[in-house]
């Protein structure tokens, strides 16, 4: 019998989910729920289990023990990747493609929401009139802005993000602050793994906190 809910505001339901590699615990057994609208920050030290958790989610890795559903699906299946998107430190950009034109790969890829375009995403995150510009020939921020942007043009429900607020001043962090406060209001979810030195704005009212 599953343990699983038909809650159908549910996006993520994990029982016992845990990793180990060659007999080493990475991940201990976590039980956690993400509804709509919800934010969980993972938080913990290095070799904890956070990106392994992620990469969980995204399909990525198998768990060695548990179970966890993404809408129903199982984590690396078609209808678990069609909800889900993961933004890690390796931002998955093409250097020698220009902003826009990895904005329109993206699109491709995974979708893109109805009535918004590259351009108006890139101007979104700042970058009015580097559409042009090959990734390579971008700094450490303007890059993780446009791997931001090209997240905010798809449709899926579950953000995972691997730290993201790395490599931006604060204007980013209020970006990314804010991208995330309109994603939970148009009914999304998000996990975001953090060592706390930046946290989401605390009047947010729909927010979970996993410490692994």
């Amino acid at each position: 019998m599953s343990n699983f809910s038909t809650d159908a505001n549910a996006i993520v339901e994990a029982h016992a989910l845990a990793f180990s590699r060659r007999d080493e615990p990475i991940l201990r057994p976590l039980d956690f729920h993400l509804g709509t609208g919800e934010l969980s920050f993972v938080e913990g030290d290095n070799g904890s289990g956070k990106t392994t958790l992620l990469n969980i989610l995204a399909g990525l890795l198998r768990p060695s023990s548990g179970e966890v559903h993404i809408s129903g699906y199982a984590p690396g299946t078609d209808g678990a990747r069609a909800e889900t998107r993961l933004l890690g430190h390796q931002l998955g950009l093409k250097g020698d493609l220009s902003a826009r034109e990895n904005l329109r790969v993206a699109m491709g890829l995974y979708g893109c929401r109805e009535g918004v375009t590259a351009d108006q995403s890139l101007a979104e995150v700042g970058l009015c009139g580097f559409e042009d510009e090959p990734i390579r020939s971008l700094s450490a921020g303007q890059k993780k802005r446009v791997a931001l942007s090209a997240l905010n043009l798809g449709n899926a429900r579950l953000w995972l993000l691997d730290e993201p607020f790395a490599n931006l001043d604060r204007a980013g962090i209020d970006l990314v602050n804010t991208m995330l406060d309109l994603h939970l209001q148009r009914g999304g979810a998000a996990l975001v793994t953090t060592h706390g030195a930046v946290s989401f704005r605390q009047e947010q009212t729909h927010k979970l906190r996993l410490n692994i």
